[in-house]
């Protein structure tokens, strides 16, 4: 097999057609808000049974919009895992409410349903209540939704799904699971993403009210909406009526991510064929621990976690990667706990042991290349390649 081709551990699959959908808004009239970004906000909305969908620069963008639309301020606690990208924190940050964390489960890497009831009545019996819970549908694999819906109910608590790493994912047998079970939905488009629209991301929900507020705070607070106008001074007239911000996206961007859309559903089936070629490359080695799927679930495999216990093995875990980039290979590591983070350390007083399932999951954990564009060449060639240099 052929070492000449490297590998990253994801990659857009952008085909012709995507090209010319692209070539075909640069050619109009359009190219920032035109009728792209209304038909991929609908095809968002009916691919994944949403009744609102606001398309937006980013999905960082994204969960700032989350934050301030449901009204988070300074005194709120809102909870997430140690185990994901720096704004599913920071969101909470943003909006100058308390951020606190929950550690992983073992088994599925998301947010552990036992220690977050734990966490609230921890919180209930000093008298605070938490405002929200950011829940993240990690690697691809949804979380225990129908629990998170229970404790949210319970605990009149809201409840948000950080959704960037699972599009095609399905619960219950429903890729639309998002927005039955959380109150708003957070989607990223960002080129290792399962679609991709370069940057970009898409905020969905089933309220009307919350949907009206991120459409406003995305373009400057703004609005031309007759029956939320203070007055009119005629068809030019606009207000600013909130504090908001420019995280709008573009026609052409929208237009291809319109294209990528239909794609979805093959590019899910191709990430899934490959995790189970690397299930049954790995399963029977014990220096190895794979990701486990529950019954109930769809994995959309954003990421494939291999879990490397490298304090049975001889090679360190800083000396695998460069010799996995010299053969190649680019691995990523998802993630560093964000409460080991300088800035969480040192503000918020979070320190090594706090959560220590997450922490031990860091230190094991390899992302290794999976997108639909490695043919079983490939696979074959970075399975083994990992085989033989953790021996």
């Amino acid at each position: 097999m052929s070492t000449n081709k490297t590998y990253s551990y994801g990659k857009q699959t952008i085909e012709e057609d995507d090209i010319q959908a692209v070539v075909n808004v640069l050619k109009g009239d359009w190219l920032t808000q035109g009728p792209y970004v209304k038909e991929f906000e609908e095809s968002l909305g009916k691919k994944f049974n949403a009744k609102y969908v606001s398309a937006v620069a980013n999905g960082t963008a994204g969960l700032h919009l989350i934050a301030l639309a449901l009204g988070w301020k300074q005194g709120d606690i809102v909870l997430t895992t140690p185990i994901t990208f720096l704004a599913s924190a920071n969101c909470i940050l943003y909006a100058n409410a308390t951020p606190d964390f929950v550690d992983i489960n073992p088994q599925t890497y998301t947010i552990d349903i036992v220690r977050l009831e734990e966490k609230i009545k921890n919180y209930l019996s000093r008298g605070k209540n938490i405002k929200a819970v950011v829940a993240v549908d990690f690697a691809g694999l949804p979380c225990d939704w129908e629990n998170l819906r229970r404790l949210a109910d319970v605990y009149n608590f809201q409840l948000v799904n950080d959704n960037c790493h699972a599009l095609g994912a399905e619960y219950n047998g429903d890729i639309g699971y998002a927005t039955k079970y959380a109150d708003i939905v957070n989607m990223s488009f960002h080129p290792v993403k399962h679609i991709t629209t370069g940057e970009g991301g898409a905020i969905l929900t089933n309220d009307a009210l919350l949907d009206k507020k991120i459409k406003i705070l995305r373009t400057h607070g703004i609005t031309k909406d007759e029956e939320l106008l203070t007055k009119n001074d005629g068809p030019w007239y606009y207000e600013m009526q909130h504090l908001g911000f420019n995280y709008r996206i573009t026609d052409f961007q929208c237009a291809l991510g319109t294209s990528q859309l239909k794609k979805l559903d093959g590019f899910v089936n191709k990430r899934n064929e490959i995790a189970k070629f690397y299930d049954e490359s790995f399963k029977e080695d014990n220096r190895f621990i794979i990701p486990s799927v529950q019954g109930n679930i769809r994995h959309a495999y954003h990421l494939y976690p291999l879990q490397i216990k490298f304090e049975n093995i001889d090679i360190a875990k800083k000396l695998l990667f460069q010799i996995m980039k010299n053969n190649g290979i680019g691995l990523q590591v998802h993630y560093i706990p964000v409460h080991l983070q300088p800035f969480y350390k040192e503000n918020y007083g979070f320190k090594i042991g706090d959560y220590p399932i997450s922490e031990k999951f860091y230190e094991r954990e390899i992302s290794i290349p999976i997108y639909p564009g490695l043919n079983q060449e490939d696979i074959i060639y970075i399975a083994k390649k990992v085989q033989e240099i953790v021996k």
